[in-house]
């Protein structure tokens, strides 16, 4: 895995715990993994479409730098699915983890549409 996106966390990326909110985190990841798909599928109308079970492991506080990292793991008709793990770059400890993101490509209608890449 690749991991190309970082992010510091400042303070208005806390909850009230003071360690990194987790919809903040799943921000990063769903922007960066839509940013991938576009790149992927040569295409800026893509949408999320499945999430699969997010996997919280350990907190992330101020000052932390975050890194994104994001695999393709299948490539369908429409879809492409990645895997994900966002970690500390420093001590290169999860934070999370998420085994299934699909996006599926869409064309000038914004309905699914057949891409051109290959099927993994």
């Amino acid at each position: 895995m690749e991991f190309r996106t970082r992010k510091l966390i400042k303070p208005e990326d806390l909850n009230a715990g003071n360690t990194l909110f987790g919809g903040q985190l799943l921000k990063w990841i769903d922007e960066e993994a839509a940013i991938y798909a576009m790149c992927q599928l040569n295409n800026r109308r893509v949408t999320t479409k499945f999430m699969s079970e997010i996997n919280f492991i350990s907190p992330a506080k101020l000052g932390d730098v975050v890194e994104i990292g994001i695999e393709t793991i299948k490539i369908g008709i429409t879809s492409i699915t990645f895997k994900c793990e966002a970690r500390v770059k420093d001590s290169e400890q999860a934070i999370i983890q998420i085994e299934k993101i699909v996006f599926v490509n869409l064309n000038e209608n914004g309905l699914p549409s057949p891409h051109n890449k290959a099927k993994l």
